[in-house]
């Protein structure tokens, strides 16, 4: 594949997007430095939002964008990897919430690709945060979907394929993302993570408005757990200890990137906070 060799320190574009950041929205959470994960994919996005550039011969992809104000964010750092905001084809995302794709729009203007999303989450993207479940006041630029995904549905670009794996429960549309990389003589799995949380507020019990969050979430972890994950990302930087790991990259002879101990024990984690919320959930419905 053709790529442009990342520069060895902070480009110019890079440092502009420190100003940006700063005078913009702050909802716009700061730049984080760009840089290569695995083989043809980068991060590109803030110091807490993960956004992720899968580059091509023939275009690239682009896994999230944030809030509106994060853009500027993304083209500085594309920019700052030697490549180009329009050379972007298609736009996916993880879940239809705010501080994921809020900045889709735009992000599909300066770029003019296409957005796909998954089924279940299409209806409240093109209605700019319309119909989402519990954040109801939340609302961005309405961004026309142009293909809605389903579960397993493969993406591919320029010899690339990323993979659309049905996750839903913290959004009913929320999708993790799955790639067959190269990494030196071997082929590894990496897994981006859309968002297994069950946030504040959830109500698994007796949800008119999301009938089957619980049976969503219960599904996603089953799916999550059937993956045998190699380099371990997801939707923000928090969920891999993005902040300890990418000081280790450099010079590292093994990329502290892979870590599927680090993504089994997440997911564990994350399982037990669902099934524990459940079960106090039904509890509590069981006296009223």
């Amino acid at each position: 594949m053709l790529f442009t060799k990342p520069p060895q320190g902070p480009s110019l574009a890079f440092l502009m997007a420190l100003l940006i950041c700063a005078t913009s929205n702050a909802r716009a959470d700061g730049p984080y430095p760009a840089h290569k994960v695995v083989d043809n994919i980068y991060y590109v996005g803030s110091n807490d939002l993960a956004i992720y550039l899968v580059t091509t011969p023939k275009g690239h992809m682009l896994i999230n964008t944030g809030f509106d104000e994060t853009v500027p964010l993304i083209q500085a750092s594309v920019r700052s990897l030697g490549f180009k905001m329009t050379d972007i084809k298609i736009i996916l995302a993880s879940h239809a919430h705010a501080d994921h794709v809020a900045g889709h729009a735009r992000a599909r203007e300066v770029s003019g690709a296409k957005v796909f999303v998954m089924t279940g989450d299409e209806k409240v993207i093109a209605g700019g945060g319309k119909g989402q479940y519990l954040y109801t006041d939340s609302r961005w630029r309405p961004c026309p979907v142009d293909k809605v995904l389903k579960d397993g549905e493969k993406v591919t670009l320029g010899g690339t394929t990323l993979v659309a794996r049905h996750t839903p429960g913290h959004t009913p549309g929320c999708t993790t993302w799955t790639a067959r990389v190269t990494d030196g003589k071997s082929k590894k799995l990496v897994v981006v993570v859309g968002s297994p949380n069950v946030n504040p507020g959830y109500q698994l019990v007796k949800n008119k408005t999301y009938p089957k969050i619980a049976k969503d979430f219960a599904r996603t972890f089953k799916v999550l757990n059937s993956l045998k994950c190699d380099y371990f990302l997801g939707a923000h930087g928090n969920y891999y200890g993005m902040h300890a790991k990418y000081p280790k990259l450099k010079g590292a002879k093994v990329s502290p990137f892979i870590d599927p101990a680090g993504y089994r024990d997440y997911i564990s984690l994350k399982e037990k906070a669902f099934r524990d919320t459940l079960a106090t959930q039904k509890k509590a419905s069981q006296k009223k």
